[in-house]
């Protein structure tokens, strides 16, 4: 496939286009309708077969143009509500409420029946291919063209006005074709992360309750763990201290003249969260000595999301953490254990519901300190991080491929749909 920048353009109405393009409007192009009201009672989706589409479940789409998710509706809600059957390749975008923001749009793979919040594109034309219009209509923001009324939503004769730019044919197809498969590549992408997800969860389950390669177990005030393991104290293991509590802004600087400062916004499952780093001056940092954080130091979310655990990374040297718990780990204890084992679900759920544990959902160092936790010997600890992180790194792989893909994605359609980059068509 052959692409060449072009150099001639005309002025239209939706901006600069090549000038051997055509510009027009949805309704010559496409039947512009709307879906059916949505059954209510229970008989209607009892043995149902057919898909009927709701706007949440435009919500729930990711990447993926084609929808996965739908209710099953069965003849007996078509026959007694009427119901209008969508043909296969129609466009689908919600038309009322604030899903229109979302800006979420859709190919029907299949016939199927879909909800009266959302616009139905059927491309009527043999000189439009759907899958362009499809990205166009992707690239164009119908939110820009709300109605001012209590509710948001676009009526049909907006819908049926919007403009649209028309190349040939073939060349329509070929951007469709190539945007299509940057989308298959994102889907592969998001197959891989859902499936490295699941491999994470199921080894945090082996892993944390019944280690490695371990044959005897024994019961515990806090569950059944390998007989070689021993339950202890947070406190008697570690150092837990609080970070600084109180009001903070005016101790705010720029990077280039401060410390910085992690809180609990920076943290995340997925470890620590940089891009959202803030600074505070020297001299607030000299003052505080108590809430200083040093790597290896795992700091632990006390409101929000309280519990989630991430460690301080080696790229901060030195630091300062506001409003979250600090563990310094002793020589009996590997930091990034202690992470996962506090980001663990069984772990999470135990500290949440201790009677004595948290208070209108804050987590305390007392909490802490007393708070019993599983320990395997060093060796194991270490062994144990080192196969989660191991899955990590390939989470985080995965993640950063995506949002490569997302961008080439997002680049391609500037360029495609706007003609700036064409496709040689022979």
């Amino acid at each position: 496939m052959m692409f060449y920048k072009e150099t001639d353009f005309k002025e239209t109405p939706i901006g600069k286009i090549p000038k051997d393009w055509g510009i027009v409007r949805l309704k010559d192009v496409a039947n512009i309708s709307s879906g059916n009201t949505a059954p209510q009672d229970d008989k209607y989706f009892e043995n149902g077969k057919y898909p009927f589409i709701r706007v949440q479940h435009l919500k729930e789409l990711e990447e993926e143009k084609y929808p996965s998710i739908y209710d099953l509706v069965n003849d007996h809600a078509i026959n007694e509500l009427k119901l209008k059957r969508i043909k296969k390749g129609s466009i689908i975008f919600p038309k009322s409420g604030e899903s229109i923001r979302l800006e979420k749009r859709a190919i029907l793979k299949e016939d199927a029946y879909v909800v009266n919040h959302l616009a139905v594109i059927d491309p009527s034309s043999p000189n439009v291919n759907n899958l362009f219009l499809f990205y166009y209509l992707l690239s164009f923001r119908t939110s820009n063209y709300l109605t001012k009324t209590t509710m948001p939503s676009l009526n049909l004769s907006m819908i049926n006005s919007f403009l649209a730019p028309l190349p040939l044919l073939p060349e329509q197809q070929k951007i469709g074709e190539v945007l299509s498969t940057v989308d298959q590549a994102i889907q592969k992408s998001n197959e891989i992360i859902a499936k490295t997800e699941r491999l994470r969860k199921g080894l945090m389950q082996e892993l944390l309750t019944k280690g490695i390669g371990h044959k005897e177990f024994k019961d515990t005030e806090i569950g059944r763990i390998p007989k070689e393991w021993e339950v202890v104290r947070l406190g008697d293991m570690t150092k837990v201290t609080v970070g600084y509590v109180g009001p903070i802004s005016e101790f705010y600087t720029s990077k280039n003249n401060g410390i910085p400062l992690l809180s609990t916004t920076n943290i995340s499952e997925d470890g620590i969260k940089l891009e959202e780093l803030k600074y505070v001056t020297f001299e607030f940092y000299r003052r505080n000595k108590k809430s200083r954080i040093f790597p290896n130091d795992v700091i632990i979310a006390r409101h929000g999301l309280s519990g989630t655990a991430a460690v301080v990374p080696e790229s901060l040297k030195e630091g300062q953490c506001l409003n979250v718990v600090i563990v310094r780990a002793s020589e009996k204890f590997e930091s990034k254990f202690i992470e996962y084992h506090f980001n663990f679900k069984l772990t999470r759920e135990r500290l949440v519901g201790w009677k004595s544990g948290s208070v209108q959902g804050v987590v305390n160092t007392k909490v802490l300190e007393k708070f019993k936790f599983p320990i395997p010997p060093l060796h194991e600890q270490r062994k144990i991080a080192s196969i989660l992180s191991t899955v990590d790194a390939k989470l985080e792989l995965e993640r950063k491929e995506k949002a490569k893909l997302e961008r080439i994605k997002q680049g391609l359609m500037d360029l495609l749909l706007t003609g700036k980059i064409r496709i040689k068509v022979d």
